[in-house]
């Protein structure tokens, strides 16, 4: 079938996708490549955490007045604007090594930071918008996609990182990204459709704070979801993986890509195995799946205390972690997006992914300074006791039926 030929909702998914693809890999990729490069050159995990406290920090804001912003001028404008912005973060970071300091870097990662929160709710916001309403099993399949596809993705963008850092080093890779996604964003400028989850009624700044309790209970857990990735796997493991087991950029590079692409593979598929139904009837049916997820982190940290087993405790707890916090966070994806109010969705979903970039900050934040002081085994200790607060948080959501 030709694209000419597809409906106008698949056509718009398929640009919102595109775009969101696109954005995925040059994310993942200066991810990696500020981590590995910023190491290289003799900063300790304590400090290059501090390289992304402004990509953190202003994900929250941009999460929450992102949701605003998407439900008065539209979400193609919202997102075409983290595209822009992303390609200017990029060139910042073109200049000889000297002018890299951390304050610059930290600048260069905020405008990052901005741009990766305004391209994510307009994505997943724009869904909602597209599918038509009470075809919840549409809605749980195209989320799942899109949030599958785009860690899957961010997986090769570690893995690119690491590439290019290689082949062409720091500043030629900013350049290649930058270029790649200024094509991007001129094509979305001209196809994505005007008025793209725009609200009927435009939204008061005071409404960016959700009034849902389900939707402030959903994005606690989240916090504590996040953070509880973030705080091993942000900083924590590469370092450790480079100065424990003398990894190189290729190694390091790979082995968190392929965890990342695994992870994606498996939350797209998680509509295959969940009972939809279920989850949209009973949310909290969602919270099993953390407290189990909080096993994993403390066997892996019992397992690496015998040396002989550190090795194989890393590789094989991070797939176990891996394909467990996968269907954790598809089932969280959907709900948001499920759970939102049809009328400037982008509301809802900014405040939740405020929270989502809350855990995200937290965790980076930890990370640095756990690992610095106590090691990997603690950082993985902090993942368990995040965990179990996501799934008690998760226990309180309230049913559909109380909803209605």
């Amino acid at each position: 079938m030709q694209l000419s030929t597809l409906p106008q909702e698949i056509k718009q998914y398929l640009i919102v996708t595109a775009n969101y693809w696109t954005f995925t890999l040059t994310d993942g990729a200066l991810r990696m490549l500020v981590v590995l490069y910023f190491h290289q050159l003799g900063y300790n995990g304590l400090e290059i955490a501090m390289l992304f406290l402004f990509y953190e920090i202003f994900g929250v804001v941009t999460n929450l007045v992102g949701g605003w912003l998407g439900a008065r001028i539209g979400l193609n404008r919202t997102m075409n604007i983290g595209l822009a912005l992303q390609v200017v973060a990029l060139l910042m970071l073109v200049v000889p090594v000297n002018y890299l300091s951390v304050p610059y870097v930290m600048a260069a990662q905020a405008l990052s930071g901005v741009a990766k929160d305004l391209n994510k709710m307009s994505a997943k916001s724009a869904i909602k918008a597209i599918v038509k309403s009470g075809e919840e099993g549409t809605l749980f399949k195209w989320v799942a996609i899109l949030t599958g596809s785009k860690n899957a993705l961010k997986g090769v963008g570690f893995f690119l990182g690491g590439v290019l850092l290689t082949l062409l080093g720091f500043a030629g890779a900013m350049w290649l990204m930058a270029a790649v996604l200024l094509v991007v964003w001129l094509y979305s400028v001209m196809k994505l459709k005007s008025e793209l989850g725009k609200a009927k009624a435009k939204p008061k700044f005071s409404e960016i704070f959700s009034k849902s309790r389900a939707i402030n209970i959903l994005s606690a857990a989240r916090l504590f979801l996040f953070a509880a990735r973030d705080v091993w796997f942000v900083v924590a493991l590469p370092v450790y993986l480079s100065q424990q087991f003398n990894w190189d950029h290729w190694w390091v590079g790979s082995f968190m890509a392929v965890w990342v692409i695994a992870y994606g593979v498996v939350q797209s598929s998680t509509p295959r195995y969940i009972n939809r139904e279920h989850v949209a009837q009973q949310p909290k049916s969602i919270a099993p799946w953390a407290l189990l997820l909080a096993a994993v982190p403390i066997l892996i940290a019992l397992a690496m205390s015998v040396e002989s087993w550190q090795g194989s405790a890393i590789i094989i707890g991070l797939l176990v972690f891996g394909v467990a916090f996968a269907i954790n966070s598809s089932l969280h994806s959907y709900l948001i997006v499920s759970l939102a109010d049809s009328e400037g969705v982008s509301l809802d979903v900014g405040f939740y992914y405020m929270a989502n970039a809350m855990g995200r900050l937290l965790g980076t934040v930890l990370s640095g300074w756990i690992f610095l002081e106590y090691g990997l085994p603690a950082c993985l200790i902090a993942s368990s006791m995040m965990l179990l607060l996501a799934g008690i948080i998760s226990l309180k959501l309230p049913s559909r039926a109380a909803l209605q």
